[in-house]
């Protein structure tokens, strides 16, 4: 018999961490000094708050560099750093530290901003809570990801690849370690979730599950 799925969702509470920078240096110091947890906040914020949408808007490091701090060419590096292919935090952060250490050795002019427009840093302190819902088979699997709220969707796809550092998303390991449903999961890993809304990701998801249910009829 496998052991059920447990649906689980995420409420967090933003903390900020009482550190600022006035400019790229401060910044760079930023990101090398500041918790993992406070990385992972500025890069994957925007997700999570917009879960309807597709996800446009780049990072907060690259948005506060271009739009406020006034550098466009670098705003327009750290947006284009693909969040999605880095496995742990501590690889997104040295990217990070690359791209802006690079840009300061060729650019060493700067300025401070204004008071009032430093960049902040700021931390998510995250909550897991179950939500009730549990599937034991694959037809139950599919009767509840239908109807979870997106915010445990997002919990399961993108909380679970990068804050537990594993290869996969809840779903796929346990598709394949519980049910045996190897092919299933792979494709539900292959997914990229980061160029669809959770909307859309949970139509995919859906629509495999269902497919891979009618091939067993």
């Amino acid at each position: 018999m496998a052991n059920p799925f447990y649906f689980s969702t995420e409420m967090s509470l933003v903390e900020m961490l009482g550190r600022k920078a006035r400019n790229l240096a401060e910044l760079l110091d930023g990101i090398r000094e500041v918790p993992g947890a406070c990385i992972y906040h500025h890069t994957h914020k925007f997700l999570r708050q917009h879960h309807f949408l597709s996800p446009e808007p780049p990072n907060d490091f690259a948005y506060w560099t271009g739009s406020v701090y006034g550098d466009e060419l670098l705003g327009e590096k750290l947006a284009s750093v693909d969040i999605i292919r880095f496995n742990s935090i501590r690889e997104l952060r040295e990217k990070f530290i690359a791209v802006i250490a690079e840009h300061l050795a060729a650019n060493p002019e700067q300025h401070n901003v204004f008071s009032g427009y430093e960049f902040h840093f700021m931390k998510a302190r995250s909550f897991v809570v179950r939500t009730g819902h549990e599937a034991g088979s694959l037809q139950e699997f599919l009767d509840v990801v239908k109807i979870i709220d997106a915010h445990s969707l997002y919990f399961h796809i993108f909380e679970a690849r990068i804050r537990l550092e594993r290869a996969d998303n809840d779903f796929s390991y346990w598709l394949a370690s519980e049910l045996g449903e190897n092919d299933l999961a792979r494709r539900i890993a292959q997914l990229d979730p980061y160029t669809m809304t959770l909307e859309g990701l949970r139509k995919k998801i859906v629509g495999l599950t269902g497919g891979r249910l009618h091939a067993h009829h």
